[in-house]
């Protein structure tokens, strides 16, 4: 039986994944601490999910792994000898980095080395699968030529239609301080593709949901968007008249691209992965998508000032993954995944 380690197991992405790989017999070793909930409070905990995964499946081991811890990580790796390593703990949040930066560092940076010389040390043919973000490029998306529609903003440059390729820039650009922490991961794992060999990718990811989001205002705009419209609890948007625009992915489609990198690993590859245009939104459309779902009129206000280093439209081009894996296709719609999230979201709030 192959064997996996999952970072950050407990949390969208990496529940998924243990998911996918556990319904085809692999070993699943789930690393994750619950920092998101010292980063977010009880509305970040993620041991409900926890839970369910122990309860669910065959094939699966936690362990409360702290990936800042150097040591630890050394003698984790070493004694899993795994064939992949999945990597989808971070410290998630924009906003949240510049009010922790050390945390933001040590987790995003410095954990995933630790993981990566880990690899290395017990094997160079260990596939590595990092969970980048499209935060590596910084505001450098926002160069682009937009136009104003009446509900979101768009590309105004036809070249971009199909949304922002791997060979726009991550050099001299504001990224926040969580764009450069993963920015520096995201080299990283390359660097260890190319100069030792190892599989690697980068997953440089548009907006990642999914029922199993514990969502929360500093991270997981759908996710959290549903439940302030359930709750009618006010969201706030942020700059741009709410027509800013993100592509929007589920996790299980994810989970199946990730599974089929590991099916035909590369060396030092870097995706961008999203929901490309066919999910893409703006946050005005969002909320008329979770009103036209629940009944309930979304509560918002207004804050004029933009998030520093954001995103005004942000399209994933996935014309690269479909070109080195042709199998793999979106099967979860923008209304698909909003069904998901309602439904998710009543579920755990009527509890």
């Amino acid at each position: 039986m192959k064997k996996v380690i999952v970072t950050g197991s407990s949390g969208l992405i990496g529940s998924a994944v243990a998911e996918y790989l556990d319904a085809r017999d692999w070993e699943i070793h789930g690393a994750d601490n619950n920092m998101r909930a010292d980063f977010f409070g009880p509305e970040g905990d993620t041991n409900w999910n926890l839970q369910r995964l122990a309860r669910e499946l065959k094939h699966f081991h936690h362990h409360p792994l702290d990936i800042r811890h150097r040591g630890q990580v050394l003698q984790f790796v070493a004694e899993i000898k795994p064939e992949a390593v999945v990597h989808c703990a971070a410290q998630p949040s924009h906003d949240l980095a510049a009010k922790r930066p050390f945390d933001d560092f040590d987790v995003n940076a410095a954990g995933t080395f630790n993981l990566l010389e880990a690899t290395r040390r017990v094997s160079a043919g260990i596939i590595f699968v990092h969970m980048s973000t499209n935060k590596v490029y910084g505001d450098a998306p926002n160069r682009i030529p937009l136009t104003e529609l009446a509900t979101r903003w768009d590309y105004a440059d036809p070249a971009f239609q199909d949304g922002i390729a791997e060979t726009m820039t991550i050099d001299q650009s504001k990224h926040s301080l969580f764009g450069a922490s993963k920015a520096a991961s995201d080299l990283f794992v390359q660097e260890y593709g190319r100069y030792f060999g190892l599989p690697t990718c980068c997953l440089r990811c548009g907006c990642l949901t999914g029922p199993q989001h514990s969502g929360v205002e500093l991270h997981g705009f759908l996710s959290y968007l549903v439940k302030c419209n359930l709750e009618q609890r006010m969201y706030s948007i942020y700059g741009y008249k709410g027509k800013q625009v993100r592509d929007n992915i589920h996790s299980a489609d994810v989970a199946e691209l990730i599974h089929r990198f590991l099916q035909a690993p590369r060396v030092a590859e870097v995706y961008n992965l999203g929901g490309g245009r066919r999910n893409s939104c703006s946050l005005l459309e969002a909320f008329s998508q979770a009103q036209a779902i629940t009944g309930l009129a979304q509560k918002t206000t207004y804050v004029d000032a933009a998030r520093q280093g954001d995103h005004i439209c942000y399209i994933s081009n996935l014309a690269k993954i479909k070109a080195h894996y042709p199998g793999w296709q979106l099967t979860k719609s923008l209304s698909d995944i909003f069904e998901e999230c309602v439904d998710a979201w009543r579920k755990r709030l009527s509890r």
